[in-house]
């Protein structure tokens, strides 16, 4: 009878400490090339709507298809361990074009998980997307959608609106309007806060291990003997 027990009390830890650990991180393997498909959009995050998806793909398409500057926007939901968003953007940026291809290359990445955000751009982008524009997409077009409620579709539609303008000459149309009498402090997730959580979560993993597997492996001895 004990025996029969044991099979589903290892099950049962395995099922609490897999729920216990940090989401899976997303490193550049992870990620599809978008020489090698029609990739526009990557969301690992599962953040994005479909049809928001399949919107932003076909702006970016006709912006290619027009001006020759080509957007790509990617969200993911957790760094790798010793990976900041700046490092996973260049190492996108260098993997994803050769230096050939980067000249009128523009990328966005977003980190869910710490809602962090980078922007790379190619020599030619650059001109049309400079240091103003680009810290201002970051901060106040995809961060202030972010500090207003984690609206990841809106983040994206927003940075789209102004690089599509921006990059097909046109007048930026600057970031979305400010709200006054939002409370930024309370919607904004914050590193440490992240990082406790997920200390929490492998602490709680540990002490059910701790419990369930002395008492496991006494069932099975008695059962034995």
């Amino acid at each position: 009878m004990l025996k029969r027990l044991i099979p589903p009390i290892l099950l049962l830890v395995f099922a609490v400490f897999s729920l216990a650990m940090p989401v899976f991180a997303t490193g550049i393997s992870d990620l599809p090339n978008p020489n090698t498909e029609d990739v526009w959009v990557v969301d690992t995050a599962d953040e994005i709507s479909f049809s928001n998806e399949s919107k932003l793909t076909s702006t970016f398409k006709k912006l290619a298809k027009e001006t020759g500057q080509e957007v790509r926007m990617v969200a993911i939901r957790r760094l790798d361990y010793g990976e900041t968003i700046d490092s996973l953007a260049d190492k996108l940026f260098t993997t994803w074009y050769d230096k050939s291809e980067r000249a009128n290359q523009t990328l966005l990445v977003l980190d869910t998980l710490t809602n962090n955000a980078a922007i790379r751009t190619g020599e030619k982008a650059k001109k049309l997307v400079n240091e103003e524009i680009a810290k201002s997409l970051v901060n106040d077009t995809v961060g202030y959608d972010l500090r207003t409620g984690n609206k990841y579709n809106q983040a994206f539609l927003d940075s789209s609106d102004r690089l599509v303008a921006v990059l097909s000459g046109q007048e930026d149309p600057g970031p979305p309007e400010i709200v006054d009498n939002v409370q930024v402090e309370g919607t904004f997730t914050k590193a440490e806060d992240t990082k406790q959580g997920i200390s929490a979560a492998w602490i709680i993993g540990f002490l059910v291990l701790a419990t369930i597997i002395p008492m496991a492996t006494y069932f099975w001895y008695v059962s034995g003997t």
